[in-house]
């Protein structure tokens, strides 16, 4: 994952006035935090940043410029609102060169597995620890021509090097099972819709 610049401007206002009067701005309020420093506010360019979200997932590292000090951050939390979908607040983890991190690594799947298969995936995130510069975007996982029956562990992952497995080993990531059959699909919806008894009508009670 490529390090990615950005500016940063302190907040000095706080609450949730001072947080919308920051997004009519056009900016994003976030804090900063990590290595025993005090919690920094500050408002990042909402377009600029979301467009890192966009292109480098939220595990984007950035390289902040603050008050013309340079600081490298990882994005730890970005909180999008309900309905409208835009960023509300984001959470950085300050970090050094060279220092390890631990985060969650979405898992993709690759491939078709073989014809009258079910594949179905698990887990859809792994955590692994790996050097802040170099956190993958994502893990792919080729079921290319798997046969039913098989499985595969998160132990079995290809991961980065220098990337260091912290999920169970033994977490299912995928399963490959038979695919069912049209006959099983009708004999589950004709379970599905038995048991279900309509109110019978209502008669009118005698004088």
């Amino acid at each position: 994952m490529s390090e990615v610049k950005l500016a940063a401007e302190q907040r000095t206002e706080f609450g949730k006035g001072a947080a919308r009067r920051t997004r009519r701005a056009g900016k994003i309020p976030a804090v900063l935090y990590g290595h025993g420093s005090d919690p920094q506010h500050l408002a990042l360019p909402a377009l600029e940043f979301a467009r890192v979200v966009r292109e480098h997932g939220q595990n984007a590292v950035l390289t902040l410029n603050i008050a013309g000090s340079a600081e490298l951050a990882l994005t730890k939390t970005v909180t999008t609102h309900p309905l409208k979908n835009y960023i509300e607040h984001v959470d950085l983890l300050l970090v050094k060169r060279g220092e390890k991190v631990t985060v969650d690594v979405p898992v993709v799947l690759t491939g078709d597995a073989e014809p009258g298969t079910l594949v179905t995936q698990d887990l859809s995130a792994v955590q692994v620890e790996v050097d802040a510069l170099n956190i993958p975007d994502q893990v792919e996982v080729s079921v290319e021509g798997v046969e039913i029956g098989t499985q595969i562990t998160a132990a079995e992952l290809s991961l980065p090097s220098g990337a260091t497995l912290v999920t169970d080993p033994e977490a299912l990531v995928v399963a490959v099972n038979p695919a069912p059959t049209a006959e099983q699909l009708e004999s589950e919806l004709d379970i599905e819709g038995a048991g279900v008894v309509e109110d019978a009508p209502e008669t009118p009670a005698e004088d």
